[in-house]
């Protein structure tokens, strides 16, 4: 039976990803974008490219997977940043929810993008999806009302998961190939003390854990999308140094972060320990579940 997804950010890191693995058989694609042309460019000419959101699209859709958002770490966050960050993420799925509640014929489910953001830093606690206790900063607010906006949908033909998406680590681009070039040539490390934790996933499970969701039905709300196994960033960064045959040995001081990044130095100077509890009790089984063999895939 052909499924009908209806995905926006499609041409980021994951729904690039997550579109590659549909098969074109089986699946009738339909993605949001700014560029058609651009979109049918990196995607293929067997996605319909879209525009405009309308009623139409979103009854057409069994599943939507709703990724659209401006990178969080691509610029320095002014507030003008600030805000193009936020309202990149909630105007979009606000309009996705107004016209679900709309529709004569909803689809069975949307999947709406989030972050382990949401639980902000957190230096020694490990959490899951039950945790509340979290620390307000900037990414706390942005994550807080992008879930308000996707939850308010009532609980009825829709099923809604919120995906809390740890450091989605892939050789094609996204975080990873920032943290790259200085290792390459040898001037890799870690970021100050690197006792901050990372929690992180392989694209691949990344890729699986969505389809995991839409097959289980029980997996509903918030979910978090993080391998079972974070690591301080002292250790994620002797394993990338050590993947890629390099001494790995200097330490970025939190000053000179501090200096060139301003407030989004915190994403790199405090971290989270999270784990996916709701996905593996719902039996979830991870293909890449230590850094080591992450990274050992990727390189």
């Amino acid at each position: 039976m052909t499924k009908t997804y209806l995905i926006t950010g499609g041409t980021g890191l994951v729904g690039k990803a997550f579109i590659e693995s549909l098969s074109t058989r089986c699946a009738t694609i339909m993605v949001l974008t700014r560029d058609a042309n651009k979109a049918r460019y990196l995607l293929g000419n067997h996605i319909t490219a879209i525009e405009k959101l309308s009623l139409y699209h979103v009854e057409q859709a069994d599943v939507i997977l709703n990724l659209a958002g401006e990178p969080i770490a691509d610029k320095r966050w002014s507030e003008s940043q600030k805000s193009v960050i936020c309202q990149s993420r909630w105007g979009i799925t606000r309009q996705l929810v107004e016209l679900i509640k709309r529709a004569e014929t909803p689809p069975k489910l949307l999947i709406s993008g989030s972050a382990i953001g949401m639980y902000g830093r957190q230096a020694k606690c490990v959490v899951d999806e039950s945790y509340t206790n979290y620390h307000q900063e900037f990414t706390h607010d942005v994550c807080t009302h992008w879930e308000k906006i996707a939850l308010s949908l009532p609980d009825k033909a829709t099923r809604v998961a919120v995906i809390r998406t740890g450091i989605v680590l892939s050789s094609q681009g996204g975080a990873l190939r920032k943290m790259l070039f200085p290792f390459k040539i040898g001037l890799g490390g870690k970021v100050s003390d690197g006792k901050q934790m990372m929690s992180w996933i392989h694209i691949q499970d990344m890729v699986d854990a969505i389809k995991y969701i839409e097959e289980n039905k029980t997996l509903v709300g918030p979910i978090n999308l993080t391998a079972p196994t974070p690591v301080s960033n002292k250790v994620f960064s002797q394993a990338l140094a050590t993947q890629l045959n390099r001494p790995g040995i200097f330490t970025t001081p939190a000053w000179l972060l501090r200096l060139i990044l301003g407030e989004m130095s915190d994403l790199l100077l405090f971290g989270q320990s999270v784990m996916p509890k709701k996905l593996m009790d719902a039996g979830y089984k991870f293909k890449h579940s230590t850094i080591d063999q992450a990274f050992k895939d990727l390189f």
